[in-house]
């Protein structure tokens, strides 16, 4: 019965065993992992804790991008009741240092020199922490290899079993700290029932066979990611790593993937690099990508745009979309995107290039998926996150918050009853801190962040996410954040897409130098406000963007505006331009 998170891939090895069930890319060579190689490492590695006196309820930490190391570690944990602790590898020393302080982990688990370097500088820090091991071999380290050896040579086969059968699905399986864009990351707890229950419960939502291949590129230490790959094991697809995001274009060309996962803001620079591509195309072939693009931009689920438009659908797909599945490897069945609001421009046109994009919705506290559009019948709606999935219940609240209850809410926050009080109810409703409706009593539909919503000083209230994703659709703009809490109006500051301001720039004739100069062009910020002005058509009058300010550098997260999972860091975003925002309001 499938109750613990090792019961997955239990479930694979024992019903479609495979010779590729997750591989990493190696000096240019993929090396494929069979799930028997996985299984026997798996085992060697919980034997070899143990040799070190690392037992159940004990934490370890892992600092390391997604490879197969990291899954086989991760099931030797958990055999044995060892609680994993991912970290971001682009999280700062203070940052890892408090996690790990926090979580009191015994030992650490890297991938490479650098961050080898980044815990070591910190370990003086960190009391609980023994020892540091790495994946890559480097010289003067301990290497994980010395950990499944001293499993190779344990005694202790039984006292590992009789742990592995005292695992309750009730028991916490991994500790994993929120990124969060103020103050300190919180613990969230996850049982092995909370992860199972959501693998299981999406089980029939996706159609991944034995057959199938998955391509692995967000970080594993996100539950989104981490979830997908359990998923991906007890259907039985193979994972392939990709090597990093610079790679992604190279990898899908080889593997050719079936599925992957995203987020939106990757899919958003997907659609910017065909369109740009499109933009260099000429006569025929530049007429019929504009109006293959624009047809998708019209297309409705369930052949609701009638048959002569379905006729149009085919031809565009045959001369223009066959290229975008191509670039795509040629066979993916879905992309899954969830961590942020997709466009529905964007899941509109994928959808009518023959691209599935399926929107998801949850948080790492509900272990994560709440809701997602799947392939049962009628179950994708753009515009919304797809219907709630089944075993877990979503309600309203009367200030529109969405509540949850499940099997897939959280234990609680790490140490800190507080916090886990003031968002688990007594009722056992999580309190998600979303905003939302239920669109024909079965669609989620998320509008927006309670906490990001804020009051002009005329006391309406304004849904920065909503006015960000819509302004997001202009080929001008990369990025924007909408401000005005307390102020009279709405304003916003924008990182234009210097791409596509520099053909345009070309286009008129206006000498194109360096962002930093033309950000302060006039006939480029009149061109902005001609753009926000467009979109600020479709937006009540107290929503519209008065004024603007335009930004030299792209928001990341090694800058530091963003969070790992790619949301902005609003609070750090407004402070650093303090002085754009007072001119703003100051004028």
């Amino acid at each position: 019965m499938t109750t613990r998170i090792f019961d997955l891939f239990e479930y694979q090895l024992q019903n479609f065993p495979k010779l590729d069930s997750i591989c990493g890319k190696v000096n240019g060579k993929w090396m494929k992992y069979s799930s028997s190689e996985i299984a026997t490492q798996a085992g060697q590695f919980s034997l070899g804790l143990l040799e070190l006196g690392v037992g159940k309820g004990d934490r370890i930490g892992i600092v390391s991008g997604n490879r197969p190391e990291w899954n086989i570690a991760d099931l030797g944990m958990l055999h044995i009741g060892v609680v994993n602790v991912p970290v971001y590898t682009t999280l700062s020393e203070s940052e890892t240092a408090f996690i790990f302080n926090d979580s009191q982990v015994s030992i650490v688990l890297v991938a490479d020199a650098k961050l080898y370097q980044k815990i070591i500088a910190v370990q003086k820090d960190i009391p609980t922490l023994r020892a540091v091991y790495t994946f890559d071999s480097i010289e003067g380290a301990k290497n994980w290899t010395e950990i499944l050896d001293a499993g190779k040579q344990s005694g202790k086969a039984a006292e590992r079993d009789r742990i592995r059968d005292s695992i309750q699905p009730q028991d916490l399986a991994t500790l994993i700290y929120t990124s969060g864009t103020t103050g300190n990351p919180k613990g969230v707890m996850l049982s092995h029932r909370n992860i199972v229950s959501n693998v299981v419960d999406c089980k029939a939502l996706a159609p991944a066979l034995p057959v199938h291949r998955a391509l692995s590129f967000l970080p594993l230490c996100h539950t989104y990611e981490r979830m997908l790959t359990y998923w991906y094991m007890y259907k039985g697809a193979s994972v392939y790593y990709a090597e990093s995001m610079d790679k992604i274009v190279d990898n899908i060309r080889e593997i050719k993937p079936h599925f992957f996962s995203t987020v939106p803001r990757l899919l958003e620079k997907v659609y910017e690099r065909i369109m740009e591509k499109g933009k260099e195309q000429k006569g025929i072939k530049r007429i019929l990508f504009y109006w293959a693009v624009n047809l998708g931009l019209r297309y409705e689920l369930n052949n609701a745009n009638g048959p002569w438009y379905g006729l149009q659908l085919k031809v565009a797909r045959a001369l223009v979309f066959s290229k975008w599945r191509e670039a795509l490897g040629g066979e993916v069945i879905a992309i899954i995107s969830g961590g942020a609001a997709l466009q529905p421009r964007l899941a509109r046109v994928f959808h009518a290039a023959g691209i599935v994009v399926l929107e998801g919705y949850g948080l790492t506290e509900t272990s994560p998926v709440i809701a997602v559009n799947n392939f049962e019948p009628n179950s994708i709606r753009f515009g919304t996150v797809g219907p709630v999935i089944p075993n877990v219940s979503v309600r309203i609240a009367e200030d529109g918050e969405i509540l949850c209850k499940g099997p897939n809410i959280m234990l609680g926050y790490f140490n800190r009853p507080d916090l886990t009080a003031e968002v688990i109810d007594d009722g056992g409703w999580f309190h998600t801190g979303d905003i939302g409706v239920i669109e024909d009593n079965r669609f989620l539909k998320i509008t927006d962040r309670k906490k990001e919503i804020f009051k002009t000083s005329g006391g309406k209230y304004i849904a920065p996410q909503l006015i960000e994703n819509k302004f997001k659709e202009s080929p001008f703009i990369e990025q924007l954040m909408v401000i005005g809490e307390n102020q009279k109006f709405p304003a916003a500051l924008i990182v234009p897409s210097f791409n596509h301001l520099r053909h345009w720039c070309e286009s008129k004739h206006i000498p194109y130098t360096v962002p930093e100069e033309m950000i302060l062009n006039p006939v480029v910020i009149a061109r902005f406000r001609q753009e926000v002005e467009e979109y600020n058509k479709g937006l009540s009058q107290y929503e519209q963007v008065k004024k603007i300010e335009l930004l030299p550098k792209e928001w990341t997260t090694d800058s530091g505006d963003l969070t790992p999972t790619l949301k902005l860091k609003r609070k750090i975003i407004a402070e650093r331009n303090k002085l754009l925002v007072e001119k703003i309001y100051g004028e």
